[in-house]
């Protein structure tokens, strides 16, 4: 006859006051790691607050400090554009619509990057007719930097035009960020490059200029696909046509900018 007895009624009652210890516990784990959270989010805003005071005019001015600004802010997950208000420094205000970002900084990041997009809009619709609606980052920096045809010039840098560009994103502008190749390009105008057009538009960036009989050669394409492709982007004002040579020739204003600044 087996000795062993049953469970009785004060296990369960046993295992049920463990489990309640165990919730209890974990309750309170996770309040105290909340208030130290709290704590320490409440310590950086005050730390990044100082910063902002202090060192305002030289994140707007030195391109240099703006970027490892921009690092920083990278490195602990903070966008400063996030949520900002377009109006400028009405986000600043007690019980304003703009970010918390925008409040801390005072505006001035937040102003200069507006006030940039707005430069990159006016250059990008100034342009349009001859590079129909591409420019690359780079030559858009150059450009806004000297001026031309814009106002004064801006002391800026590649990543300040992207960061311009991001803004306009809540704007349902359409101007967007897209690569070609081996570049950065603004695009200011709804229309997708396809995938033959982004093709023939890197080829020309490498090789100078393209024919629609180097596209037969190279990329084994019929002579129809070929000449499709360069009269959807010679619509466009993608590229250029030079027919003073024995075969038509084509050149991308993209990859010539840069040259002629």
């Amino acid at each position: 006859m087996s000795s062993r007895r049953g469970v009785g009624l004060s296990a369960f009652q046993n295992r049920s006051a463990l489990s309640t210890s165990y919730a209890s516990h974990g309750a309170s784990l996770r309040s105290t790691h909340v208030s130290s959270l709290q704590n320490q989010l409440s310590v950086f805003q005050s730390l990044l607050h100082n910063f902002a005071l202090q060192h305002g005019d030289t994140i707007k001015s030195d391109p240099s400090f703006r970027a490892e600004f921009a690092r920083m802010c990278n490195a602990i997950g903070v966008d400063p554009l996030a949520g900002s208000n377009v109006k400028g420094k009405s986000g600043g205000k007690a019980g304003g619509k703009g970010s918390w970002w925008a409040q801390m900084l005072g505006g001035d990041v937040n102003d200069f990057y507006f006030e940039l997009a707005v430069r990159v809009v006016e250059l990008c619709r100034a342009t349009r007719g001859e590079n129909g609606g591409l420019i690359g980052v780079e030559e858009c920096r150059q450009r806004v930097g000297k001026g031309k045809g814009i106002g004064g010039g801006m002391d800026i840098t590649d990543d300040d035009v992207l960061r311009a560009v991001k803004s306009l994103d809540p704007l349902g502008s359409g101007f967007s960020v897209i690569p070609v190749g081996s570049r950065q390009m603004i695009r200011s105008i709804p229309k997708e490059l396809n995938t033959d057009q982004s093709t023939v538009l890197e080829a020309i960036q490498v090789l100078g200029y393209l024919t629609c009989s180097m596209l037969e050669d190279n990329l084994g394409w019929e002579q129809a696909r070929a000449e499709t492709v360069i009269q959807d982007l010679l619509a466009d004002s993608l590229v250029w046509v030079d027919e003073q040579c024995p075969e038509r020739e084509y050149w991308s204003p993209i990859a010539m900018g840069s040259d002629d600044l």
